[in-house]
């Protein structure tokens, strides 16, 4: 435990310390902050808000302004977890310490999700906003936070296994980004077909689908089962590529 503890935070002062992190954490929020002020500013020219869905459903998944962001910030959060390791030649002193493979590669994936979570954190604000000028259910925002939380986790576990797998960080990158928006392209199959097992498959891992569902308030236990794994099966890859480092 303490293998992982110093691993943890060796990997989060790390994040912190580089400029890309901030730069890319500024331009996510200075995207939210437009995004958000243009659908507060729509909304209340409106007549009727609740037959388009208000603006906090609208926020979280009603526009593409979500997740673009997403699919190129997430690889530059994840690019330098291993690939730094490996061009610098300190992955060697890594697979000495007094920590497992999985512990390893757990504590460098959670300091990606401490720098996501925290990228998020100020969009509470936000809601503390619409809050003081209207009623905001609880339980659509604490859904649609929950639905972000296990959609950038996914993410981030996709460019965790891309870091691995290179040695340059612009590789592992591209290489994480291609991925994600391979992903979302299969999701938006489910505009495109008709109904039929490929429309199901598309609908089943579309992230605009389980955005749109979770923003309502709607837990599915299917989109829950997607996105462990989403989340699992990238790590235990990378786990079994570490194992493949640590013994040759």
């Amino acid at each position: 435990m303490s293998g992982f503890l110093a691993v943890l935070k060796r990997e989060v002062l790390s994040l912190f310390v580089t400029p890309l992190a901030w730069i890319a954490i500024s331009s996510f929020l200075l995207v939210q902050g437009i995004h958000f002020f243009w659908l507060v500013r729509h909304f209340s020219n409106q007549q009727q808000i609740a037959a388009d869905g208000g603006p906090v459903q609208a926020f979280f998944g009603g526009t593409i302004f979500l997740y673009l962001p997403l699919l190129f910030i997430c690889p530059l959060l994840t690019m330098r977890l291993f690939a730094e390791e490996r061009r610098s030649g300190t992955i060697e002193a890594l697979m000495t310490a007094p920590v497992g493979s999985a512990g390893i590669v757990l504590a460098k994936y959670a300091a990606s999700l401490v720098a996501y979570t925290s990228m998020w954190a100020p969009t509470v604000l936000y809601m503390v906003f619409v809050s003081k000028t209207g009623d905001i259910d609880t339980r659509v925002m604490g859904s649609s936070y929950l639905a972000i939380f296990l959609v950038g986790a996914g993410y981030l576990a996709v460019g965790t296994m891309t870091s691995a797998f290179s040695k340059s960080q612009v590789v592992a990158a591209v290489l994480s980004a291609m991925a994600l928006i391979a992903l979302f392209l299969i999701g938006i199959g489910e505009f495109i077909f008709l109904d039929g097992p490929v429309r199901e498959v598309c609908s089943y891992v579309s992230v605009w689908t389980q955005m749109g569902e979770f923003s309502q308030g709607i837990i599915d236990l299917r989109r829950l089962v997607w996105n462990g794994t989403v989340i699992l099966l990238p790590l235990f890859v990378t786990v079994r590529a570490v194992d493949a480092w640590r013994w040759g």
